[in-house]
């Protein structure tokens, strides 16, 4: 398929450059009532939850000007039972007076975001209709914690339903939005259907991106078809897109499913020495896979190589591993 297919100088002795590079480089905090995320979500959990929701905006106003972003916590007064649910109506009445644009926007997201972390789709969408009919600006991004609870929870029908949504909202599906039904299918195996994603995204024109190939790598692999996984694996590599730790990860997982062990050793001997972190991730992943399954010459091999190369072994499983079989051998 085609779709697999300057800054200005400054003065470095300048009151500004040095008042702002102190700041970032201070080991101690040289202004202890400089405002920071975790402040604005405190200050605004406690107003949400006495219900002042004039309180709220203000803040979520004034953060933005402060430039501390809205968080996964910023709306953590609202929570998963009756009494707290029963705000939404007026908390996003209250929304809408936030200032135009950014602010008004990242609130609405932030709350979707809180909703869907709650598994509340119905209240999820209830507010998305609410930023069509309003003007919010609603984008794709709105909808991909919506979609990401319902993939995961492998209801692929009803994520099927809110791309459809998305379409008639006036919103074009993105690929992250298509990657998430992707690796919904992969995940369970289901090829055909996973098929039929790369189809429309290819009538889209849309391109792939890493967590594209990473769905199709895990997919082929839940299907014991390592072999394709190792195909995508070097188109990745042809085409330039960076490999993410997970799909090395799917890659090491499918071949022990196969009892493919050598081979497991092989791959990631292979592919080692290209980045520190992968290294570290992959050689962990496969040497306690290995310890678990007590295929202990394969274990000792990879961890022999761990140390050789000047990998750290991160865990304490691989640690005493290696001090009972290999140093006291010695």
């Amino acid at each position: 398929m085609s779709i697999l297919r300057k800054l200005a100088r400054k003065n470095p002795n300048s009151p500004f450059l040095l008042c702002n590079t102190s700041r970032f480089f201070n080991t101690q905090n040289p202004n202890p009532y400089e405002p920071t995320v975790a402040y604005y979500d405190n200050l605004i959990n406690t107003a949400g939850r006495n219900r002042d929701f004039a309180s709220v905006c203000n803040l979520l106003n004034k953060r933005v000007r402060d430039g501390c972003f809205n968080t996964n916590h910023t709306f953590d007064f609202i929570t998963n039972t009756d009494a707290g649910l029963s705000v939404l109506d007026e908390l996003s009445q209250a929304l809408a007076h936030l200032d135009k644009g950014f602010p008004r926007k990242s609130a609405y997201d932030s709350l979707i975001a809180r909703l869907c972390r709650l598994k509340r789709v119905d209240e999820s969408l209830r507010l998305v209709d609410t930023m069509v009919q309003s003007d919010h600006g609603v984008n794709a991004c709105t909808f991909h914690p919506i979609l990401n609870v319902l993939t995961r929870k492998r209801k692929t029908e009803e994520a099927w339903r809110v791309m459809t949504i998305m379409r008639e909202s006036g919103v074009s599906p993105d690929v992250t939005a298509y990657n998430y039904l992707l690796t919904a299918y992969c995940f369970t195996g289901n090829l055909d259907s996973a098929v039929g994603v790369l189809t429309e995204m290819e009538e889209e024109g849309m391109a792939a991106d890493a967590r594209t190939y990473d769905a199709l790598v895990l997919g082929a692999c839940k299907a014991g078809k390592v072999e394709g996984a190792m195909v995508v694996l070097r188109r990745m590599e042809d085409d330039g897109v960076p490999i993410l730790y997970s799909t090395h990860a799917h890659v090491i997982n499918g071949l022990l499913k196969l009892g493919y062990y050598a081979q497991a050793v092989e791959f990631v001997m292979i592919c080692g020495g290209k980045d520190k972190k992968l290294d570290e991730e992959s050689f962990g992943i496969l040497g306690s896979r290995l310890i678990n399954l007590k295929r202990f010459e394969e274990a000792k091999l990879v961890l022999k190589e761990m140390r050789r190369r000047g990998i750290v072994m991160r865990s304490n499983e691989l640690q005493d591993f290696y001090e009972l079989h290999i140093t006291q051998n010695f």
